[in-house]
């Protein structure tokens, strides 16, 4: 589904806040179709004149991340009841939006450069699930790679702690803790072997830079505040030892890592959430081919998967499918895991 129209995509988008369960954000974000009614300033002009696929660029989630960094930033705090819930008369809202955009437009207008960046721990659950799922399945160790990586949260998955439906997986001390509401049956319970995990992003952010962090955040949506939290922990654990993220194309990334040679026991393993919609049709065939390719010739000793939390833009259900290809049972075939909240606030467990 591609949307060109900018107001369109606003209504998407807030349509989309909305199904997550977040009013405030709805609200800001249906603010922009106010913006862009009369285009008094540079930011409200290049947002109604967007030339591209809007919700596809992600146009309204960069301005919804340059007002709530007005707010963190302490630049000016006027979003602050709205964010809290007190004000919530969608009018009030829009006058609020449209004074920060006349005030903050030299502030607000380079947030239009650049996608959001919104790596999230919790989705880690949806991924480490899927591979309790893979370790029944194949009984191997993950080579991972991640698309999208953004600031490389989830490239520290190995060393994050998760508790699903009352299964233990992870780093038991770890700082980071992923215990989303589990709905469903329980995951696979075993170990789960990571090897190592690698990402790719066009423009990783250093966690443990102070302003980049602060950028990272301001794309959070306000209410989610146990994202703000795992933001925090990440940052500890990104201090004791970086995450490994090169600066690439997703595209590319996948064809390189395709040509390494593939140790015996290992599965290698592509993941990605809530990135693959941000990817341009193309981007997104040469990957699918890539891999299709890949996985005709793996076998039981050197198979492959794919791991992929992402949204069905029918029915805004972000939806965990799994396919491997191991030259037996796996032959690449989509296996729906699971639904689960795009934040990770829940997993609902289809198996």
């Amino acid at each position: 589904m591609e949307i060109r129209d900018i107001a369109d995509a606003i209504r998407w988008q807030a349509n989309h806040a909305e199904e997550a369960g977040a009013p405030a954000t709805t609200r800001v974000i249906r603010a922009q179709l106010a913006m862009i009614e009369n285009e008094e300033t540079a930011t409200a002009r290049r947002l109604a004149n967007w030339h591209g696929p809007a919700v596809q660029d992600a146009v309204p989630l960069r301005i919804a991340g340059g007002l709530h960094h007005l707010l963190l930033s302490d630049t000016d705090r006027a979003l602050e009841p709205v964010y809290a819930g007190l004000t919530t008369d969608q009018g009030t809202v829009d006058e609020i939006v449209c004074d920060l955009a006349a005030t903050y437009d030299n502030l607000l207008l380079p947030w239009l450069d650049t996608p959001p960046q919104t790596n999230e721990a919790g989705r880690a659950a949806s991924i480490m699930a899927g591979l309790a799922w893979l370790t029944e399945r194949l009984g191997k160790r993950f080579r991972l790679y991640e698309l999208g990586a953004s600031a490389g949260i989830n490239t520290m998955m190995d060393r994050f702690r998760y508790d699903l439906g009352g299964v233990q997986y992870g780093a038991p001390g770890s700082p980071v803790v992923v215990e989303p509401e589990w709905r469903g049956d329980a995951p696979p319970s075993g170990d789960v072997e990571i090897d190592s995990v690698f990402g790719c992003d066009l423009k990783p952010i250093d966690l443990t830079d102070p302003e980049q962090a602060l950028r990272l955040k301001a794309y959070v949506w306000p209410e989610a505040t146990e994202r703000m939290a795992r933001i925090d922990a990440a940052i500890r654990l990104a201090k004791e030892q970086p995450p490994l993220v090169a600066r690439q194309s997703a595209g590319q990334f996948v064809t390189e890592l395709l040509t390494e040679e593939q140790d015996s026991g290992v599965c290698r393993t592509l993941f990605h959430s809530i990135v693959w919609q941000y990817l341009s049709d193309y981007e997104q065939g040469v990957i699918t081919e890539a891999l299709e390719e890949a996985g005709r010739s793996a076998t039981r000793e050197k198979p492959l998967a794919w791991v992929r939390l992402e949204t069905n833009r029918e029915t805004f259900r972000h939806e965990l499918t799994v396919r491997y290809w191991d030259g037996e049972a796996g032959d690449g075939s989509p296996h729906l895991l699971a639904e689960a909240h795009p934040h990770g606030a829940w997993v609902n467990w289809l198996q």
